[in-house]
């Protein structure tokens, strides 16, 4: 289905700033004032954003822990003909965060979807770090367990492509070392510290000297690594 932009009853999947409210596009602030209600993770990081477009508008909490409720809920009010747009606290809605049982009920009631495209990243930081960008693999949020990350990077360590994963400031040194003991020293890889931030940094190279620049680095922050396909160097 082509939704008319100015029909009422339509979920707009808009994509926020990962961190500098400037590159919320034109596109996506006209569309946020043209709605009728904002679904978000967090009320008070969207109000936030809504405060900096000049606008005030109707918000509830659609996170992961409700989703499945939420859903419906939404999906009835634009049912009736109200006009959503689903915001995640940053980036793009349903990479990585709460969206997809609300695009799929839209899906199911046969209603309007329109995304408006922005910030992202794994994206970001993919095309930043002079790693191939031939194919990729998006591996999201990394397992809690040590075992579990092991197994995942097992799992892919063969791909032909860039691997592409978040990490908090919390796990990331533990996380490197488990890279160094599954990849081991000179695989390269790039890690991207709060990126569009004012304190955003890119550091991409063997991976034992990305650990040992990131030992005198602050560490705060969130992180996003690409890891290069195997024997791929900056030779």
């Amino acid at each position: 289905m082509k939704p008319d932009k100015e029909a009422s009853g339509c979920l707009y999947l808009v994509a926020t700033p990962i961190g500098n409210l400037g590159d919320l596009s034109a596109r996506a602030c006209e569309t946020i004032k043209r709605c009728d209600l904002v679904a978000c993770e967090d009320t008070r990081v969207s109000a936030k954003l809504l405060q900096h477009i000049g606008i005030t508008l109707p918000m509830i909490s659609y996170r992961e822990e409700n989703e499945r409720s939420k859903s419906t809920e939404l999906a009835g009010e634009i049912q009736k003909g109200k006009r959503v747009a689903l915001l995640s606290d940053a980036g793009f809605p349903c990479i990585s965060d709460p969206g997809f049982r609300l695009v799929r009920e839209c899906h199911l009631g046969n209603l309007p979807i329109v995304p408006i495209p922005g910030p992202n990243a794994a994206i970001t930081a993919l095309a930043a770090s002079g790693l191939p960008t031939h194919q990729f693999l998006y591996l999201g949020f990394l397992p809690k367990k040590s075992s579990q990350i092991r197994s995942l990077i097992q799992k892919w360590k063969d791909f032909e492509g860039s691997l592409i994963f978040y990490e908090s400031k919390y796990k990331i040194p533990k996380t490197l070392e488990i890279l160094l003991d599954s990849l081991g020293p000179d695989r390269y890889i790039s890690l991207s510290r709060e990126l569009t931030k004012a304190y955003e940094s890119i550091s991409t190279g063997p991976l034992h000297q990305i650990i040992e620049k990131q030992k005198k680095s602050s560490g705060k922050g969130e992180f996003t690594v690409v890891i290069a396909p195997e024997k791929y160097t900056f030779n």
